[in-house]
C-alpha cells in the first residue's frame, strides 16, 4: 500500500540512489507520461498525446531507454500507474508492465495515479502547507473520479481513497480554499467551487508532464523498500466495475450481451473524507 504521506520528487529520488534504476509510466489518461530515473535522479522522461496507449507504448519506452543510455535489462523495477482512469489505457498499462517485468526479471510496483498526479501538481506550483488538493477526472455518466490531499511540509498527506461521485456533490463538500488537478473536469469543479467563494487555482500542464516522473519516484522509493507487487495480484484500481463486464438477469442469466452495469455497493463513499 502507498503510504499516506507523500514526500516531494526530491526527497523519494535520493532514496532510490542507490538501487538500479526504475521505468515509470502511466496510461490512465489519453497522454502518456513516461520516465526513467537512476543514481538518484531523473535520467529521462517523455509526455506525448496518443490515439493508441497499445500502439504507442512499446516505441515510446524504447525511445526513453536509449536517452537515458540504459537497455531494458537493467531495470531493477518498473512503476506503473494503477488508475482511477481509462479502462482500456489502465489495462494495457499494466499488462505491459507486467510482461517487462516478468521477460527482464524485475521488480514490479503498482502506483495510484492520482497520487503522482497530485505529486506533480506540487512540484509545479508554489503552494503553501495546509492547501487542500483534489484531483478530478471525468468518470463519464456524469461522475468523476476524486481523491484529497493535504499539503504538508514536505509533501502530500493523502486525506481520501479514490472514489467516483457526482461533480455538483463533491463541489458542495468542498468548504475550503482548494488546488484542482486533473482534466476538462477539474476546471469544471473549480468553476463550482469558486463560485462559493473559495479561492481556487487549476494545475493541469503539471500532472501531465510529470506524472510518470512522479510515478517512477514514487514506486522507486517503494522498490528501495523492498515493497514491491507481484505480477499475479497486481490489479488496475477501477473504482466502479469496467463496461465490459455484465450483469446477470432472470432473461439472460449469463449476462451475455447485456449493458454493462455497475451498483452503488461498489462505489466509494464520500462521507469517509
Amino acid at each position: 500500500m502507498t503510504s499516506r504521506v507523500l514526500c516531494r520528487v526530491n526527497r523519494l529520488l535520493e532514496q532510490t540512489a542507490a538501487t538500479r534504476p526504475v521505468l515509470g509510466l502511466d496510461t490512465s489518461t489519453p497522454i502518456a507520461s513516461l520516465a526513467v530515473i537512476a543514481h538518484g535522479t531523473v535520467a529521462a522522461s517523455v509526455a506525448r498525446p496518443v490515439t493508441s496507449h497499445g500502439a504507442a507504448l512499446p516505441g515510446a519506452v524504447a525511445e526513453l531507454l536509449s536517452a537515458a543510455g540504459l537497455a531494458i535489462g537493467s531495470l531493477g523495477a518498473i512503476a506503473v500507474g494503477t488508475g482511477p482512469g481509462s479502462f482500456t489505457g489502465l489495462r494495457i498499462g499494466l499488462s505491459y508492465a507486467k510482461g517487462i517485468a516478468m521477460a527482464s526479471r524485475c521488480e514490479l510496483v503498482g502506483v495510484p495515479s492520482f497520487d503522482a498526479m497530485a505529486l506533480a501538481a506540487l512540484e509545479r506550483n508554489n503552494t503553501d502547507p495546509g492547501r487542500l488538493v483534489c484531483v478530478v477526472v471525468d468518470a463519464r455518466k456524469s461522475e468523476v473520479y476524486a481523491a484529497l490531499y493535504r499539503v504538508v511540509a514536505d509533501g502530500l498527506e493523502k486525506l481520501s481513497e479514490e472514489l467516483v461521485i457526482a461533480l455538483d456533490r463533491l463541489a458542495s463538500r468542498i468548504t475550503e480554499d482548494v488546488m484542482f488537478v486533473g482534466d476538462q473536469r477539474a476546471k469544471e469543479a473549480a468553476a463550482l467551487v469558486e463560485s462559493q467563494g473559495h479561492r481556487v487555482t487549476l494545475s493541469e500542464t503539471g500532472m501531465l508532464d510529470l506524472r510518470g516522473v512522479c510515478a517512477a519516484a514514487i514506486g522507486g522509493a517503494r522498490f528501495a523498500r523492498g515493497e514491491t507487487d507481484r505480477a499475479a495480484s497486481l490489479e488496475p484500481l477501477y473504482i466502479r466495475t469496467p463496461e465490459a463486464t455484465f450483469k446477470p438477469t432472470k432473461q439472460n442469466p449469463a449476462g451475455i450481451g447485456t449493458e454493462g452495469v455497475w451498483s452503488i455497493e461498489r462505489k466509494n463513499s464520500f462521507g469517509s473524507i
